[in-house]
């Protein structure tokens, strides 16, 4: 059987390519988790090992949405600013939040570590570059993480990103040696297995149809079959679809796209000697690496409120590649394709209970590796009764975001940062 994913670098290189079956009778478990991304995936395998039975539904296959074709960077952030995140919630509240998040990058780690996920690939390193010569806000930034989260940045100047990067395009940056970056399918099919040996179930092919989960008895209908539970967590993301309304108000699919390069490891070294990820630090950022030891180059930006031509868009992002490096303007592009993120309004996700026994867990906004791994914890605490660090979310909702009026808003806001940082570059 083959797997219904889409044509993406990640789908082309799996370790292992097992189908599961759709669901189809009437199934009792502990908990129905519905989604099959990362955050579904790691608030399932936690209750597992929580010593629940859960049952997850996915619509395709696990990891078939952004979860699964994203950037592969793992680094401790929120798509939401610290400065917003404070604002909403309080200073302190916002550095708890933090250290989640560099929790989050921990327990990636760790699950590739101790699960032996073959084909994930952990390389160490990311540079956070600037495209316009300011550079005092980054030395303040490098010291505020190292007096509040004892999390260690250092400085580059642009001959230190020279000696990584042979470009004229970035003037400062940091360089964060604990963020990593990764092959994300293959990461995320490692935690399914390990779900499944913890005797939970996964079902794939099985879009719900029906939600039924404001009594004691939660149930959700397939085109098969049914799932029944006294607990139900609905783990979507960037394709909610109209399930729960309440939960598809809230979330608002942005896109963004990603190419990968031919093999030509010596062209791709006139341009870029480091394994680190790359990213600059405007809104909708470039952002690549070096893969498969240098032979590739993976390359990934822009954003749109709805869905554009993936290989429309891959020329967009090869102007965007040879500004930045002219002499890689022979390097073939081998594949694009393009995936969509969850947003909420107030840009960080939404983690918390809906009804007695519901609860949701959606719009990572683009930051879903290290914040899937920490909040699927959190809210498998919360169902566990083991913590109420859950209650650390409660500040950001379930906010309406705006239906059609929020895509426009949404790609008005883009358009205005984009132009920010042009204004900012010259």
């Amino acid at each position: 059987m083959t797997l219904p994913y889409p044509a993406t670098y990640y789908a082309q290189s799996l370790t292992e390519s097992r189908a599961r079956p759709a669901l189809h009778g009437v199934e009792e478990a502990d908990v129905i988790v519905v989604g099959g991304g990362l955050a579904g995936l790691v608030t399932a395998l936690e209750l597992a090992r929580g010593g629940l039975k859960p049952l997850l539904l996915e619509a395709q296959a696990v990891g078939w949405g952004a979860s699964g074709r994203n950037g592969g960077i793992v680094s401790p952030a929120f798509a939401c600013g610290s400065e917003d995140i404070a604002a909403r919630v309080g200073v302190e509240a916002a550095r708890a939040l933090h250290r989640l998040t560099i929790e989050g990058v921990d327990r990636v780690r760790g699950y590739i570590r101790d699960l032996d996920i073959k084909g994930a690939d952990p390389i160490s390193g990311l540079l956070n570059l600037r495209r316009f010569d300011r550079a005092d806000d980054l030395h303040a930034y490098a010291a505020e993480f190292a007096q509040d989260f004892g999390y260690e940045l250092t400085y580059l100047d642009r001959a230190a990103i020279r000696e990584r990067l042979v470009s004229d395009r970035y003037f400062h940056g940091l360089a964060d040696a604990q963020a990593f970056h990764i092959h994300p399918l293959n990461y995320l099919r490692g935690l399914a297995s390990e779900l499944e040996r913890l005797g939970g179930r996964i079902y794939e092919g099985s879009p719900a149809t029906q939600a039924q989960f404001k009594g004691a008895q939660k149930v959700i209908k397939t085109a098969q079959g049914e799932a029944r539970g006294p607990r139900v967590v609905f783990a979507t993301g960037g394709y909610t679809d109209g399930l729960v309304p309440r939960l598809k108000r809230a979330v608002l699919p942005i896109a963004t796209y990603m190419m990968v390069s031919e093999v030509a490891p010596d062209l791709i070294a006139s341009a870029i000697r480091t394994r680190e990820a790359v990213l600059d630090d405007r809104r909708a950022s470039d952002y690549y690496r070096v893969i498969e030891g240098g032979n590739r180059l993976l390359w990934g930006g822009r954003i749109t409120t709805r869905a554009a031509s993936a290989a429309g868009v891959a020329q967009e992002l090869r102007r965007e590649m040879i500004g930045a490096f002219p002499q890689l303007a022979g390097l073939r592009t081998e594949l694009s394709w393009s995936g969509q993120m969850g947003y909420a309004r107030h840009l960080m996700p939404q983690v918390g209970v809906m009804e007695p026994g519901a609860w949701h867990i959606t719009a990572f906004g683009g930051h879903g590796l290290n914040t899937t791994a920490v909040a699927g914890k959190v809210l498998a605490e919360a169902i566990l009764g083991e913590s109420d660090r859950l209650a650390m979310f409660a500040g950001f909702g379930l906010d309406w975001a705006g239906g059609p009026l929020g895509l426009v808003a949404a790609q008005a806001t883009y358009w205005k940062l984009q132009a920010q940082d042009w204004w900012r570059e010259r």
